[in-house]
């Protein structure tokens, strides 16, 4: 089993991807999340660029990682100075990282156009920017920085260039598909003369995502010796991205028999988490579809498929889920058939006979409600509830009597708010409330479960995460003569022990969100109710 050493670089090259800013704090609880995963290399970032940069090297060194060493990126000297008075490598050293890693341009192109200096004069600085650094840290990197379009362009000139900063002590050559366009064949095969030429040299690979294949090109490059991989968390990056490490890690360890092994022993099923919480510190939606760690990754939507892997998983799941910290999911819709309501009876701990009356009613039901534009797929809440209202569950929480909602403005600055009244019954019992809040939907939620709390307290954990509303132009509303667009609206709620989402669908905004927000509320106190009688039902 051969170890490819994983170098992330998510708090410095996933930064430079548009929309994607951290903060001091933000780049240290990622650090120490990806020491915990078992990533090799963990690049702060450039410390002569910024001030948070900088600070990071100061502040990493009190979080007691317990695995990944700490790296600091730079460049190699100015054409204009020496490699021993250059103040950006000062800063490097001054860093006090573990690691160093310098960039250096091994394409002819950019040594004349960019730096403006001679090809002998690049080598010297390659070759003394590297010597300089080599006495002060434990491990110094270079990355060939567009080595592939250099190699292409002048081949023997980007050997040199490895060749000199070979001399000047660096332990791991990167070569850096910097634009993104090599192809995984013309990079295997450029690492494989790369070996010919510097047998003694070891090789690692950086590669851009501009040709949707860098995960690919960083796989070929492992099959063709590099042993280590520079990459990011969820492919984040300039431009289209970077190499993503939550599908090279699996690739590399689950694809090749054993051959290679990236992360400790055990850890690989952390990589599902660890993708959803660098997004959520990135504040960006995560990826659904993406490979091994998205929530699509195992959903299985069509009747022949949910059949198939409720039998034997491996029918369509190239993998164990769990493996990498995933699981499976079973998407209700009219093309899923009897199969996923049966799965669905069954993670309810309510198992179903396939020829119960009340299977064929739930897909009608289903079926009759997607023409309405439901869609049950991500509301897996509102399904339970019908679900088991179709079973015959009638208990009822609160019977709703009227609401009302307006925006309007206030102040002196005109600061618009939004104002609504909610009247239910609970029991004998009548609640008349108002609220405001931020938006027609936040004063609607804030109203009813001011309402409703006096009567069931748990409802005070209770908070709106996600609100989403999408409107279908090809459906029409019953009550409607066909020029009103009908909207779906879907909102994630949560407590302290999880999340759930419901829907709702009208042409009224308001009224779908009331909808989503009412199931939302009910599947809350169901889900909490000591008390709550299901049926019993037996094959019919």
């Amino acid at each position: 089993m051969k170890k490819i050493q994983i170098y992330d670089t998510t708090l410095r090259d996933g930064t430079q991807g548009e929309g994607i800013t951290l903060s001091l704090a933000d780049m240290l609880r990622i650090a120490t999340r990806l020491d915990k995963l078992g990533v090799d290399f963990i690049e702060g970032g450039w410390p002569a660029s910024n001030e948070t940069d900088k600070a990071f090297f100061r502040e990493i060194r009190n979080h007691g990682l317990s695995h990944a060493r700490i790296s600091a990126f730079g460049s190699t000297c100015s054409p204009h100075g020496t490699a021993e008075s250059d103040p950006q490598l000062q800063a490097l050293i001054d860093s006090k990282p573990d690691a160093i890693c310098i960039f250096g341009k091994t394409w002819d192109l950019h040594v004349h156009e960019a730096l403006r200096t001679t090809e002998e004069h690049n080598l010297s600085m390659i070759r003394d920017s590297l010597a300089v650094l080599r006495p002060h840290v434990e491990v110094l990197h270079f990355d060939a920085e567009h080595f592939f379009d250099g190699f292409k362009s002048n081949p023997e000139y980007a050997l040199d260039c490895l060749r000199a900063a070979h001399e000047g002590g660096a332990e791991v050559l990167v070569l850096c598909d910097t634009n993104g366009g090599t192809l995984p064949s013309e990079i295997r095969n450029i690492i494989q003369r790369v070996r010919t030429a510097i047998p003694e040299a070891t090789l690692g690979i950086h590669t851009h995502n501009d040709s949707d294949t860098a995960v690919a090109g960083a796989i070929e490059a492992v099959l063709a010796g590099a042993q280590l991989v520079q990459g990011t968390i969820n492919g984040y990056g300039e431009r289209c991205g970077n190499a993503n490490l939550c599908s090279i890690i699996p690739n590399l360890e689950l694809k090749h028999n054993g051959a290679y092994t990236c992360l400790p022993e055990g850890h690989m099923n952390q990589l599902a988490e660890v993708s959803r919480f660098v997004s959520d510190i990135c504040n960006l939606h995560p990826f659904d579809r993406q490979p091994y760690v998205g929530t699509s990754a195992f959903a299985h939507k069509g009747g022949v498929h949910i059949s198939a892997v409720r039998r034997n998983p491996r029918t369509y799941e190239h993998i164990e889920p769990r493996a990498v910290g995933n699981a499976q999911r079973i998407l209700l819709s009219r093309l899923s058939g009897r199969s996923s309501i049966l799965h669905m009876a069954e993670k309810y701990n309510y198992p179903l006979d396939k020829n119960d009356k009340a299977v064929k009613t739930l897909l009608d039901e289903i079926k009759a409600r997607e023409d309405k534009g439901y869609e049950y797929a991500s509301a897996e809440a509102s399904f339970e509830l019908l679900f088991f209202r179709a079973l015959g569950w009638t208990k009822e929480y609160f019977e709703r009597i009227t609401f009302s909602v307006s925006d309007s403005v206030r102040g002196r600055d005109s600061s618009p708010y939004a104002e609504a009244t909610v009247m239910i019954r609970v029991g004998d019992r009548i609640e008349h409330t108002a609220a405001t809040g931020k938006g027609q939907v936040n004063a609607l939620d804030v109203a009813l479960r001011k309402a409703l709390t006096p009567c069931y307290p748990s409802l005070a954990e209770m908070r709106l995460e996600d609100y989403k509303v999408r409107v279908l132009p090809g459906i029409k509303d019953d009550d409607t003569d066909g020029t009103a667009s009908v909207v779906r609206v879907l909102i994630e709620s949560a407590d302290n022990t999880e999340r759930w989402t419901t829907v709702g669908v009208h042409y009224d905004l308001v009224l779908a969100s009331w909808q989503a927000l009412i199931d939302s509320v009910v599947y809350k106190l169901f889900k909490d109710d000591p008390d709550k009688v299901l049926p019993l039902r037996t094959a019919e």
